[in-house]
């Protein structure tokens, strides 16, 4: 892998930080809805956020 420069690591810390914040807030409203078909796709969507974080972290590790 190309090793990842100063700007590389500054773009990656901002998409992390607005990936995890996606999915916190994802969750909390899947769990405060109260329509069960809206709670179930806030669920979907915050694993999707949680997906993209992880799969930004394996580049920020270099996997």
């Amino acid at each position: 892998m190309t090793k990842l420069t100063a700007k590389d690591l500054e773009v990656l810390s901002g998409l992390l930080m607005g990936e995890g914040m996606a999915c916190k807030k994802a969750k909390m409203y899947s769990k405060t809805l109260t329509d069960p078909d809206l709670a179930e796709c806030m669920g979907r969507i915050a694993e999707c956020h949680r997906q993209r974080f992880e799969q930004l972290l394996c580049v920020l590790e270099g996997k």
